[in-house]
């Protein structure tokens, strides 16, 4: 599995957490179980390979980041979504957001630039070019007050 991939494997159970309010590790387990993975592979080419090895420990990682920070990656997102409460960003887009500024943060091998076109390029696939837009202003905007050393 790429680290593409394992990004927006990601991205899908910051996602689905949001709907089942289950802990990361019950929602990994449940979502990555052999016998169930499989059977997700129709439907998005994302699901061909199950995660191993580094890919693995990086999709736990990262879901349990958000998940345990989401309180503090939702102020970042408001505080760079000019105009925009929170609660009207899609889901999904929230699930994105919230993916690469943890990445931005705390995943050292991951460059700012990757973090940001990897969201952008996730952001377009499932919620459009506006989206991917709206994705692509908040990070840069994130992003430049990183490098000013205004961060979160």
């Amino acid at each position: 599995m790429t680290r593409g991939n394992a990004r927006e494997l990601a991205v899908h159970l910051i996602y689905s957490q949001g709907f089942t309010h289950q802990e990361p590790e019950q929602e990994i387990a449940i979502r990555l179980a052999k016998d169930y993975y499989p059977q997700l592979a129709p439907d998005n080419d994302v699901y061909a390979e199950r995660p191993a090895g580094k890919m693995l420990r990086y999709v736990d990682t990262v879901v349990a980041g958000v998940a345990n920070r989401s309180e503090e990656l939702n102020a970042v997102i408001a505080r760079y979504s000019l105009g925009w409460d929170v609660s009207r960003i899609s889901r999904l887009a929230r699930a994105v957001l919230q993916l690469a500024i943890f990445e931005m943060d705390n995943v050292p091998d991951v460059p700012t630039g990757v973090a940001i076109s990897e969201a952008v390029r996730i952001a377009k696939k499932y919620d459009g070019d506006d989206t991917g837009a709206f994705v692509n202003g908040i990070l840069g905007s994130y992003a430049r007050s990183m490098e000013a050393g205004g961060g979160a």
